[in-house]
């Protein structure tokens, strides 16, 4: 058996459908299956692990407690030229995700930009992954999200804001230029948390805080009662001026409840001409 640390290389192809069977073994559409597969694979070839097989159990688990449907498609709610509002139906985030950005580029091909809105989806996985659709296409792409609460604000102990992830493709005329940002507005995301505890190794200073808000180098610390810090890290590091770009983000949408706050998350995609 390979250990924690031990890297092995899986053909894309084989992670694809290792990822497809196992999705629609849950009762996943094979079409959403695959979404969620291609967005697995494209996050673990990136270098972002935290969102790749280490995501797997989690849309798994949404299917089988009937968090996210198994059956339905993406409608379209109301629509302009360049704008769309999407109703998720509660299913699958990344089926939504490429639904909305696909709508995105076309109404960007047509009329110079296309700006699509989400409602009653889940999570989505990174948000890298529809900004490069767009890239691909040769668009300048974007692509935002709210989140569950998951970051504690500097001098609370409480998980407040989400991570809310940002991301921004700029293609150029050779792929070596292309630019892609894609970060959330915590320090870190959850998941490379998750991926340390797994490892049985600490965090830095300035990723977690424990569950009286005092900053911890224990994964596990922050992931029982604990929360991310902000963008920043702690106070004396400028972590306020994190909780300033969430609160901005966020609005006052505040989701107590994880489930509530999985079946509501909104996103936004939008796509540009580039010239």
């Amino acid at each position: 058996m390979a250990s924690l640390n031990e890297i092995k290389c899986v053909p894309m192809k084989k992670l694809r459908e290792f990822v497809k069977q196992c999705v629609m073994k849950a009762g996943a559409q094979e079409s959403h299956a695959s979404d969620l597969a291609d967005l697995l694979a494209t996050a673990d070839h990136r270098g972002h692990f935290s969102h790749g097989l280490n995501r797997m159990e989690m849309y798994v688990n949404d299917l089988l407690s009937g968090i996210a449907s198994k059956d339905g498609q993406p409608e379209i709610e109301k629509e302009t030229v360049s704008t769309a509002l999407v109703n998720g139906n509660n299913l699958l985030g990344p089926a939504i995700g490429k639904f909305c950005m696909r709508l995105a580029i076309n109404k960007a091909k047509s009329t110079g930009i296309g700006m699509v809105t989400v409602h009653k989806s889940n999570h989505y996985g990174i948000a890298g992954y529809y900004s490069l659709m767009a890239g691909d296409e040769g668009l300048l792409g974007m692509s935002f999200t709210n989140t569950s609460p998951l970051v504690v604000p500097t001098r609370a102990k409480e998980c407040t804001f989400g991570t809310n992830p940002i991301a921004f493709t700029a293609p150029s005329a050779t792929s070596a230029d292309d630019f892609t940002l894609d970060m959330a507005t915590s320090t870190v995301a959850l998941g490379k948390i998750e991926l340390e505890k797994r490892k049985g190794t600490q965090i830095p200073n300035g990723w977690g805080a424990d569950p009286d808000g005092n900053e911890t180098n224990e994964p596990a610390r922050v992931l029982n009662g604990g929360g991310l810090l902000p963008l920043g890290g702690s106070e004396q590091s400028g972590g306020y001026k994190g909780d300033c770009k969430q609160t901005s983000l966020t609005g006052k949408f505040i989701y107590k409840n994880t489930s509530l706050a999985k079946t509501s998350i909104k996103s936004i995609q939008i796509t540009m001409v580039h010239e």
